[in-house]
């Protein structure tokens, strides 16, 4: 069997290598192979690996954080098979920090126990990356660097290749048996984001152009602590598991109002926390105060963030430093069952591309490198084991993102803006139907490798106002302030390219 593997994050890496054991693969990339949001996760990997912890905690942990919407059949999944995988990697050449011999692990808000691995302090993602691509290269694996996806090759209903942009502007069809897509999120489809430059969900919204079935766009997480200098450089959530307090500009820890978790409450309240403080002193930005931990510590342990503030004219060892909430990462995108397959046959989706139904409404932190693991390598294994596609209800009410006959260019700064300013921390009707008036003003039709990114954060960008729209409620990561409260019914959006874009409710299923 012929396989394209689409992306080279720690989700396309792992496909590409377990696949290549009994297929021929293609691994393609829009950037260079080690560009990916991999590379630049800090925190860690959660995983139940120690004799005081448990699968049925992890599991308890994430269920919680998902606030109603996580799969619990996904999550038992995740976080049984999750120890296996790890030792995985580790024989792969994955050196996670360790202490006389034992494997150190942190602390991470909404986790019961101490779990997270990490490497190199914080630059754990680093770590994984460079020891998969040396791995992959040991493989006899046709790449491709620097060649963007533009659309999936369907025939028959059957997606049988990807169209492929080169660098040089050539145009060409990759074929393949099946397709999988580990192409990341939409990160910069916000003004403040943590994300690389190349995070503007190509293969989401190809996915979705191509008649495949995306859910749950509205849940976008907000990291809580970036530096509020331009760059929005992320302080990982493990310097608030070890310690460090969140000040506002009078120098109070005002979380301890907020939630009994205080600093290590859920990401969505910690970051909503944070932008109401803000709001309430005029805009001041909120510090994050790590000075109590000494300067020896936070160097050895964050050495990559010690380093990222000093460059920046700070020394967080001596004083606190200004954060603010980022656009952090995609709790939806192409709905897939526990194997990574999709609506669409011959497609399947891992990683952040994927919406496996772990995240729910609000990832717990440090799930998001072992998702990858987990169901990358068993998309891999069920490349060639038949089955049918994942079979879903999509019926809705709402219509299909429009756009005006007169509509004009798309500029990204404004785009960005837009949805930060509409759809981001909190949301609103007015907000978010002058979002989708605007939206629909917009056109994006360069066909350059940077107008096609446009066109696909323009897609995304109407899709997830639309299911934002329509989820009249408050959960995880989605917050409606004319919606304050959590319905006590609830159900996954849905946008098929075949269909009305919207969600089914329960009433309206039973209706």
């Amino acid at each position: 069997m012929r396989v394209v593997v689409v992306g080279t994050g720690i989700a396309g890496l792992i496909a590409a290598h377990r696949a290549s054991e009994r297929h021929d693969v293609v691994l393609v990339t829009k950037s260079r192979l080690a560009e990916s949001n991999t590379r630049y996760a800090q925190g860690g990997i959660a995983v139940a690996l120690f004799p005081d912890d448990s699968v049925a905690s992890h599991v308890a942990d994430t269920l919680r954080a998902g606030a109603g919407l996580c799969d619990p059949a996904a999550v038992e999944v995740l976080c049984a098979e999750g120890p296996r995988r790890v030792r995985d990697l580790i024989e792969l050449g994955v050196a996670f920090d360790r202490e006389e011999g034992e494997l150190v692990r942190g602390h991470e808000a909404a986790h019961s126990a101490r779990r997270v691995l990490h490497a190199g302090g914080d630059a754990t993602g680093f770590a994984i990356e460079s020891a998969l691509l040396r791995a992959v290269r040991r493989r006899a694996i046709e790449t491709h660097e620097h060649t963007f996806v533009t659309d999936l090759v369907v025939a028959d209903g059957v997606v049988r290749g990807v169209d492929v942009l080169g660098e040089d502007g050539s145009v060409r069809r990759i074929p393949a048996d099946a397709v999988v897509l580990a192409s990341g999120g939409f990160g910069q489809l916000f003004r403040h984001t943590t994300n690389p430059e190349v995070a503007t969900g190509d293969g989401i919204a190809a996915a979705w152009r191509a008649g495949a079935v995306v859910s749950d766009l509205e849940f976008y997480q907000f990291h809580p602590t970036a530096l509020a200098l331009p760059g929005s450089h992320l302080i990982s959530e493990a310097v608030r598991g070890d310690g460090a307090v969140l000040r506002d500009a009078d120098g109070e820890r005002f979380l301890v109002d907020v939630h009994p978790d205080a600093e290590l409450a859920p990401r969505d309240i910690v970051a909503r926390g944070i932008a109401a403080a803000m709001a309430r002193q005029g805009g001041r930005p909120v510090v994050l105060d790590a000075t109590a931990l000494g300067a020896d510590f936070l160097r050895a342990r964050f050495p990559g963030i010690t380093a990222a503030c000093a460059e920046r004219g700070l020394d967080w060892t001596r004083e606190p430093v200004p954060v603010t909430p980022a656009a952090h990462y995609a709790m939806g995108g192409i709905r897939t069952d526990v194997d990574g397959r999709t609506t669409l046959p011959g497609l399947f989706a891992v990683g952040e591309a994927a919406c496996t139904g772990v995240h729910g409404a609000n990832r717990l932190a440090s799930n998001s490198l072992l998702e990858s693991l987990v169901f990358a390598w068993r998309a891999a294994d069920a490349l060639d084991g038949g089955g049918d596609p994942l079979q879903l209800d999509a019926v809705s009410t709402r219509e299909q993102p429009a756009r005006q006959d007169d509509a004009t260019p798309v500029d990204r700064a404004e785009l960005r803006a837009l949805l930060w300013d509409r759809a981001g921390l909190t949301r609103d009707a007015a907000g978010l139907r002058a979002a989708d008036a605007a939206l629909a003003g917009w056109r994006a039709d360069d066909p350059t490798p940077a107008g096609r990114e446009d066109a696909n954060l323009l897609d995304l960008g109407r899709l997830l106002v639309h299911a934002a729209l329509r989820r009249e409620e408050s959960r995880g990561a989605h917050a409606r302030t004319d919606h304050p409260e959590t319905r006590e019914v609830w159900a996954h959006s849905v946008h098929d390219a075949r269909l009305p874009v919207g969600s089914r409710t329960p009433q309206e299923a039973a209706a």
